[in-house]
């Protein structure tokens, strides 16, 4: 994995958070809450669990502010300008001491005021609600590598075979049992070295099939191409080696040298999230990934995804989206 030399970027500290370079990349940014202020979030929330916030959207944005505000409104600007800026775009974000199973139902609150200030979670069909938990343990028959431990979660972008737009993924680990390698699988396309090659090819415009299996609860197949490009012209991506359906010999062997491509890359980071904290990506530049994990009879692992669309008038847009 690679371990490419931090920017010339200080560390800050903020009402109620601070925000540093993580030592893996420049790219990836360190946001740590300090335990007052989660605290003083989760007493000005508590007359509203999360079933609150699955019924009535607008919670969800209020719950927001609150956290906003008891960090000196200077939350949300930071949020929108990392996630759209090419040069980070990636957050690992940290709330202290909220880090016990017991808190998961706080730690998806957390969660969702933070997606809130900058953007808002689409519906996740795999659950029925505006966010997903799911269990990985030693031994699972699912139908996707999702929760299949011992073999690796190639790097892939969310949301390829649904038609709403997915700008950001946000992905939570509330517990950790027996568990030994597992790591979070990172890869910029600026740093990948084929990008160049495969964006150049007229495949990468290609309008491709991409179509889920029976567990993410969706039937409708969607077509788009591999590569499209941001507003600036550069290069953005949303692809899964496990949904996209070839139609021909042609596009098979094009989609197996971009998988091989990616998977080798040496510019992958490989980054240990600890529990309560999530990882916070734009979906569009980055792609994501898990390691395998060492087998155990008590392996388990429980996490939460939220991934949707930004809001924000100054965030950057999809151009698919209009």
């Amino acid at each position: 994995m690679s371990n490419i030399a931090t920017a010339d970027f200080a560390s800050h500290q903020y009402q109620g958070f601070s925000l540093a370079p993580s030592a893996l990349s420049s790219r990836l940014l360190e946001l740590r809450f300090d335990e007052c202020t989660v605290n003083a979030f989760l007493e000005a929330t508590a007359e509203w669990p999360v079933q609150a916030l699955e019924y009535k959207s607008f919670l969800r944005f209020r719950v927001a502010q609150i956290l906003n505000d008891l960090c000196g409104q200077a939350l949300q600007p930071l949020l929108i300008n990392t996630l759209v800026d090419r040069d980070t775009g990636a957050l690992l974000i940290t709330p202290e001491e909220l880090n016990r199973v017991e808190q998961a139902e706080d730690m998806v609150k957390f969660t969702t005021a933070v997606a809130h200030l900058f953007g808002r979670s689409n519906f996740d069909a795999m659950s029925g609600q505006y966010y997903a938990r799911f269990v990985v343990q030693n031994q699972d028959n699912s139908d996707s590598y999702l929760r299949q431990a011992h073999r690796v979660m190639e790097l892939h972008n969310d949301g390829t075979y649904v038609e709403q737009d997915t700008d950001y993924v946000l992905m939570l680990k509330i517990d950790e049992q027996n568990m030994e390698g597992g790591n979070s699988l990172l890869l910029h396309l600026d740093d990948w070295e084929h990008l160049d090659r495969f964006y150049a090819d007229p495949m990468a415009s290609r309008v491709m099939r991409w179509a889920a299996p029976p567990s993410k609860n969706t039937t409708k197949d969607v077509f788009h191409p591999v590569f499209d490009t941001d507003r600036s012209g550069r290069p953005i991506m949303s692809y899964i080696d496990q949904f996209v359906q070839p139609k021909n010999y042609e596009e098979g062997v094009w989609l197996a040298a971009l998988s091989d491509a990616i998977e080798t890359s040496s510019k992958q980071l490989s980054v240990r999230v600890p529990t309560g904290s999530f990882l916070l990506i734009n979906n569009h530049f980055w792609l994501h990934g898990r390691d395998k994990f060492i087998a155990h009879e008590g392996l388990r692992r429980e996490l939460m995804r939220q991934r949707g669309y930004f809001t924000h008038a100054k965030t950057l847009k999809n151009p698919r989206q209009g």
